[in-house]
């Protein structure tokens, strides 16, 4: 039978863990988008990757899809199923 802090402290875990991956997101894209920017004086054109300017490609194509892959990842290792009503999982081992 699963303790109602078990599951508290699961479901604690998995938010801290969403929250993380989160701020990692921001992190990833501030970083790529504004320090891969070229500066307002240089005057040549841009970088290309696939046609897009590097720090465009990076932080709107390279990390939404990166993100993705680990938010799968971090759902397959950290997260559990595990029963959203208690009492009902109680009440079906005591018949």
């Amino acid at each position: 039978m699963t303790k109602l802090a078990d599951l508290y402290r699961q479901a604690h875990k998995e938010a801290i863990l969403a929250l993380a991956l989160a701020g990692l997101y921001f992190i990833w894209w501030y970083a790529t988008a504004y320090g891969f920017a070229p500066d307002e004086q240089d005057t040549q054109l841009p970088t290309l990757v696939m046609g897009f300017p590097v720090w465009f490609f990076l932080s709107c194509v390279v990390g939404p899809v990166l993100f993705c892959g680990l938010c799968y990842l971090m759902v397959k290792m950290f997260y559990k199923d595990i029963p959203l009503d208690p009492t009902e999982e109680e009440n079906n081992d005591e018949q």
